[in-house]
Protein backbone atom coordinates (compact mmCIF):
# COMPACT_ATOMS: atom_id res chain seq x y z
CA UNK A 1 0.00 0.00 0.00
CA UNK A 2 1.45 3.59 -0.97
CA UNK A 3 2.49 5.54 2.23
CA UNK A 4 2.74 9.38 2.02
CA UNK A 5 5.51 11.41 3.43
CA UNK A 6 7.27 14.40 3.84
CA UNK A 7 10.53 15.85 4.14
CA UNK A 8 11.51 17.65 7.82
CA UNK A 9 12.63 20.47 5.83
CA UNK A 10 9.22 21.13 4.90
CA UNK A 11 9.20 22.71 8.51
CA UNK A 12 12.52 23.46 9.72
CA UNK A 13 15.93 24.21 8.30
CA UNK A 14 18.40 22.35 11.00
CA UNK A 15 17.45 19.06 12.74
CA UNK A 16 18.27 19.74 16.22
CA UNK A 17 16.46 17.35 18.68
CA UNK A 18 14.04 20.53 19.79
CA UNK A 19 13.15 21.17 15.93
CA UNK A 20 13.07 17.60 14.77
CA UNK A 21 10.21 16.75 17.05
CA UNK A 22 8.87 19.79 16.55
CA UNK A 23 8.32 18.74 12.79
CA UNK A 24 7.47 15.47 13.61
CA UNK A 25 4.56 16.83 15.47
CA UNK A 26 3.85 18.99 12.35
CA UNK A 27 4.50 15.86 9.70
CA UNK A 28 1.51 14.10 11.91
CA UNK A 29 -0.72 16.86 12.32
CA UNK A 30 -1.11 17.33 8.18
CA UNK A 31 -1.99 13.59 8.00
CA UNK A 32 1.19 12.14 6.89
CA UNK A 33 2.20 8.77 7.37
CA UNK A 34 5.42 9.06 8.00
CA UNK A 35 8.48 11.94 8.27
CA UNK A 36 11.91 11.76 6.22
CA UNK A 37 14.30 12.76 8.65
CA UNK A 38 17.61 14.00 7.89
CA UNK A 39 20.72 12.31 9.49
CA UNK A 40 23.52 14.03 8.78
CA UNK A 41 25.21 13.98 12.08
CA UNK A 42 24.29 10.89 13.13
CA UNK A 43 26.78 11.85 16.18
CA UNK A 44 23.96 13.86 17.86
CA UNK A 45 20.86 12.68 17.12
CA UNK A 46 18.65 11.70 19.79
CA UNK A 47 17.32 8.55 18.78
CA UNK A 48 15.24 7.75 21.96
CA UNK A 49 13.58 11.20 22.07
CA UNK A 50 12.45 11.07 18.23
CA UNK A 51 10.92 7.77 19.35
CA UNK A 52 8.96 8.90 21.59
CA UNK A 53 7.66 12.16 19.59
CA UNK A 54 7.16 9.99 16.50
CA UNK A 55 4.84 7.43 19.08
CA UNK A 56 2.63 10.97 20.07
CA UNK A 57 2.19 11.96 16.26
CA UNK A 58 0.92 8.44 15.34
CA UNK A 59 3.52 7.85 12.40
CA UNK A 60 6.74 6.51 11.46
CA UNK A 61 10.26 7.64 9.98
CA UNK A 62 12.18 7.26 7.43
CA UNK A 63 16.18 8.51 7.41
CA UNK A 64 17.97 9.89 4.43
CA UNK A 65 22.00 11.30 4.70
CA UNK A 66 24.49 12.82 2.55
CA UNK A 67 27.88 11.15 3.56
CA UNK A 68 30.51 13.83 4.68
CA UNK A 69 33.49 16.03 2.36
CA UNK A 70 35.79 13.23 4.23
CA UNK A 71 33.85 10.09 3.78
CA UNK A 72 33.17 9.98 -0.26
CA UNK A 73 32.20 6.35 -1.18
CA UNK A 74 34.44 6.02 -4.40
CA UNK A 75 37.48 7.55 -2.46
CA UNK A 76 37.10 6.70 1.23
CA UNK A 77 35.20 3.25 1.16
CA UNK A 78 36.29 2.93 4.97
CA UNK A 79 35.33 6.42 6.68
CA UNK A 80 31.83 6.18 4.77
CA UNK A 81 31.01 2.46 6.18
CA UNK A 82 32.05 3.47 9.53
CA UNK A 83 29.59 7.02 9.03
CA UNK A 84 26.84 4.80 7.33
CA UNK A 85 27.05 1.96 10.49
CA UNK A 86 26.73 4.76 12.68
CA UNK A 87 23.81 6.10 11.17
CA UNK A 88 22.31 2.36 11.20
CA UNK A 89 22.67 1.93 14.52
CA UNK A 90 20.53 5.41 14.77
CA UNK A 91 17.91 4.36 12.51
CA UNK A 92 17.87 1.37 14.26
CA UNK A 93 17.13 2.93 17.69
CA UNK A 94 14.52 5.09 16.13
CA UNK A 95 12.85 2.46 15.35
CA UNK A 96 12.81 2.97 11.51
CA UNK A 97 13.51 0.25 8.90
CA UNK A 98 14.86 2.86 5.88
CA UNK A 99 17.67 4.70 5.62
CA UNK A 100 18.26 6.64 1.82
CA UNK A 101 19.68 9.42 -0.52
CA UNK A 102 23.17 10.13 -1.06
CA UNK A 103 24.66 6.83 0.61
CA UNK A 104 27.20 6.23 -1.64
CA UNK A 105 28.57 9.60 -2.29
CA UNK A 106 29.12 13.04 -1.07
CA UNK A 107 26.49 15.78 -2.54
CA UNK A 108 28.34 18.37 -4.22
CA UNK A 109 31.94 16.46 -5.01
CA UNK A 110 32.55 16.49 -8.44
CA UNK A 111 35.95 15.64 -10.18
CA UNK A 112 35.40 16.94 -13.80
CA UNK A 113 34.68 13.57 -15.48
CA UNK A 114 32.36 10.73 -14.86
CA UNK A 115 33.06 8.22 -12.25
CA UNK A 116 35.59 5.56 -12.89
CA UNK A 117 35.66 1.95 -12.96
CA UNK A 118 37.22 1.90 -9.68
CA UNK A 119 35.51 4.21 -8.44
CA UNK A 120 32.21 2.13 -9.41
CA UNK A 121 33.37 -1.06 -8.00
CA UNK A 122 35.02 0.24 -4.96
CA UNK A 123 31.00 1.86 -4.16
CA UNK A 124 29.66 -1.52 -5.00
CA UNK A 125 31.64 -3.50 -2.43
CA UNK A 126 31.10 -0.95 -0.04
CA UNK A 127 27.41 -1.10 -0.15
CA UNK A 128 27.29 -4.78 -0.83
CA UNK A 129 29.09 -4.34 2.97
CA UNK A 130 26.61 -1.90 4.08
CA UNK A 131 23.76 -3.84 3.09
CA UNK A 132 24.76 -6.35 4.88
CA UNK A 133 24.91 -4.65 8.50
CA UNK A 134 21.66 -3.20 7.34
CA UNK A 135 19.63 -6.48 6.82
CA UNK A 136 20.73 -7.56 10.51
CA UNK A 137 18.82 -4.52 11.75
CA UNK A 138 15.80 -5.18 9.18
CA UNK A 139 16.65 -2.09 6.93
CA UNK A 140 16.44 -1.17 3.76
CA UNK A 141 18.35 1.16 1.95
CA UNK A 142 17.61 3.17 -0.93
CA UNK A 143 20.35 4.98 -3.23
CA UNK A 144 19.52 8.13 -4.80
CA UNK A 145 19.82 9.40 -8.22
CA UNK A 146 21.16 13.09 -8.06
CA UNK A 147 21.80 15.80 -10.90
CA UNK A 148 24.92 16.21 -12.88
CA UNK A 149 25.81 19.38 -10.85
CA UNK A 150 25.34 18.24 -7.42
CA UNK A 151 26.97 14.44 -8.23
CA UNK A 152 28.93 12.98 -11.10
CA UNK A 153 28.25 9.36 -9.50
CA UNK A 154 24.63 8.91 -10.46
CA UNK A 155 22.64 10.96 -12.60
CA UNK A 156 20.09 8.75 -14.12
CA UNK A 157 17.27 6.47 -12.84
CA UNK A 158 18.95 3.84 -14.86
CA UNK A 159 22.41 4.76 -13.57
CA UNK A 160 21.62 3.75 -10.05
CA UNK A 161 19.59 0.91 -11.61
CA UNK A 162 22.93 -0.72 -12.59
CA UNK A 163 24.34 0.13 -9.33
CA UNK A 164 21.92 -1.67 -7.62
CA UNK A 165 22.10 -4.64 -9.82
CA UNK A 166 25.50 -5.06 -9.09
CA UNK A 167 25.31 -4.74 -5.56
CA UNK A 168 22.88 -7.44 -5.57
CA UNK A 169 21.09 -7.61 -2.46
CA UNK A 170 17.35 -7.61 -1.52
CA UNK A 171 17.40 -4.87 0.97
CA UNK A 172 18.85 -2.02 -1.70
CA UNK A 173 16.54 -0.51 -3.66
CA UNK A 174 15.95 2.91 -5.88
CA UNK A 175 15.10 6.32 -4.63
CA UNK A 176 14.03 8.64 -7.20
CA UNK A 177 13.66 12.51 -7.46
CA UNK A 178 11.68 14.54 -9.55
CA UNK A 179 13.21 17.49 -9.21
CA UNK A 180 16.50 15.90 -10.64
CA UNK A 181 14.89 13.77 -12.89
CA UNK A 182 13.53 17.25 -14.45
CA UNK A 183 17.26 18.00 -15.34
CA UNK A 184 18.36 14.48 -16.23
CA UNK A 185 15.94 12.35 -17.90
CA UNK A 186 14.23 12.09 -21.47
CA UNK A 187 10.94 12.78 -19.76
CA UNK A 188 9.64 10.87 -16.70
CA UNK A 189 7.30 7.87 -17.91
CA UNK A 190 9.82 5.99 -19.10
CA UNK A 191 12.36 6.30 -16.77
CA UNK A 192 10.00 5.56 -14.22
CA UNK A 193 8.42 2.29 -15.56
CA UNK A 194 12.23 1.13 -16.81
CA UNK A 195 13.30 1.22 -13.47
CA UNK A 196 10.04 0.01 -11.47
CA UNK A 197 11.80 -3.84 -10.59
CA UNK A 198 13.82 -1.68 -8.06
CA UNK A 199 12.26 1.75 -7.40
CA UNK A 200 10.31 2.38 -4.06
CA UNK A 201 10.96 5.85 -2.94
CA UNK A 202 10.34 8.66 -4.70
CA UNK A 203 11.28 12.28 -3.68
CA UNK A 204 8.01 14.33 -5.14
CA UNK A 205 9.91 17.72 -5.55
CA UNK A 206 9.40 21.07 -7.52
CA UNK A 207 11.50 22.33 -10.40
CA UNK A 208 12.13 25.32 -7.85
CA UNK A 209 11.86 23.04 -4.93
CA UNK A 210 8.59 24.70 -3.62
CA UNK A 211 5.18 23.91 -3.83
CA UNK A 212 4.65 20.93 -5.69
CA UNK A 213 2.62 21.55 -8.91
CA UNK A 214 3.80 25.42 -9.52
CA UNK A 215 6.97 24.53 -11.62
CA UNK A 216 8.24 22.44 -14.43
CA UNK A 217 7.85 18.78 -13.91
CA UNK A 218 5.52 16.98 -15.83
CA UNK A 219 3.51 16.13 -12.72
CA UNK A 220 1.21 13.90 -15.57
CA UNK A 221 3.75 11.57 -16.73
CA UNK A 222 5.04 11.11 -13.73
CA UNK A 223 1.23 9.99 -12.42
CA UNK A 224 1.10 8.08 -15.48
CA UNK A 225 4.16 6.04 -14.75
CA UNK A 226 3.10 5.36 -11.64
CA UNK A 227 -0.31 4.07 -12.53
CA UNK A 228 1.54 2.07 -15.33
CA UNK A 229 3.63 0.32 -12.25
CA UNK A 230 0.89 -0.08 -9.74
CA UNK A 231 3.40 1.63 -7.67
CA UNK A 232 3.13 0.95 -3.95
CA UNK A 233 5.87 1.82 -2.45
CA UNK A 234 6.99 5.82 -0.58
CA UNK A 235 6.31 9.04 -1.64
CA UNK A 236 7.42 11.81 -0.17
CA UNK A 237 6.81 15.74 -0.27
CA UNK A 238 10.26 16.86 -0.75
CA UNK A 239 9.86 20.73 -0.43
CA UNK A 240 12.07 23.08 1.13
CA UNK A 241 10.49 26.04 3.73
CA UNK A 242 13.95 26.64 5.26
CA UNK A 243 17.52 24.73 4.76
CA UNK A 244 20.41 24.62 6.11
CA UNK A 245 23.74 26.33 5.20
CA UNK A 246 26.08 23.27 4.59
CA UNK A 247 22.85 21.73 2.24
CA UNK A 248 22.12 25.31 0.62
CA UNK A 249 26.11 25.45 -0.16
CA UNK A 250 25.53 21.72 -1.93
CA UNK A 251 22.38 22.44 -3.37
CA UNK A 252 22.69 25.96 -4.83
CA UNK A 253 19.82 27.16 -2.76
CA UNK A 254 19.98 31.12 -2.54
CA UNK A 255 16.72 32.25 -2.83
CA UNK A 256 13.58 32.09 -0.03
CA UNK A 257 11.36 29.81 -0.51
CA UNK A 258 7.94 30.26 -2.74
CA UNK A 259 5.42 29.38 0.24
CA UNK A 260 5.98 28.73 4.02
CA UNK A 261 5.72 25.57 5.85
CA UNK A 262 2.26 25.74 6.03
CA UNK A 263 1.43 26.18 2.41
CA UNK A 264 3.80 23.53 1.52
CA UNK A 265 2.63 20.89 3.90
CA UNK A 266 -1.19 21.69 3.27
CA UNK A 267 -0.94 22.03 -0.23
CA UNK A 268 1.40 19.44 -1.18
CA UNK A 269 -0.55 16.81 1.02
CA UNK A 270 -3.36 17.48 -1.36
CA UNK A 271 -2.01 17.79 -4.53
CA UNK A 272 0.13 14.19 -3.43
CA UNK A 273 -3.57 12.12 -2.56
CA UNK A 274 -5.33 14.20 -5.58
CA UNK A 275 -2.32 12.54 -8.03
CA UNK A 276 -2.69 9.13 -6.32
CA UNK A 277 -6.16 9.04 -6.26
CA UNK A 278 -6.12 10.50 -10.23
CA UNK A 279 -3.68 7.18 -10.61
CA UNK A 280 -6.02 4.61 -8.62
CA UNK A 281 -2.80 4.26 -6.30
CA UNK A 282 -5.52 4.91 -3.45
Amino acid sequence: MIKFGTHAFVFIGDWQTDTGNHAIKQAGKYGFDFIEIPLLKPEAFDAASHKRALKRAGIYATASLVLPKDAHMPKKPKKAKTFLIAALDKVEAMGSQYLGGCIAYHLGELTGKPPTQEELDTVTETLREVADEAKKRGITLALEACNRYETYMYNTLEDTRKAIKAVGVDNLVLHADTYHMNIEEEGFYNPIVNTADVLDYVHMSESHRGLVGSGTVNWEQVWKALKKIKFDGHLVLESFAAINPDLAAATCLWRPPNQGPDVLAGEGIKFLKAGARKAKLI
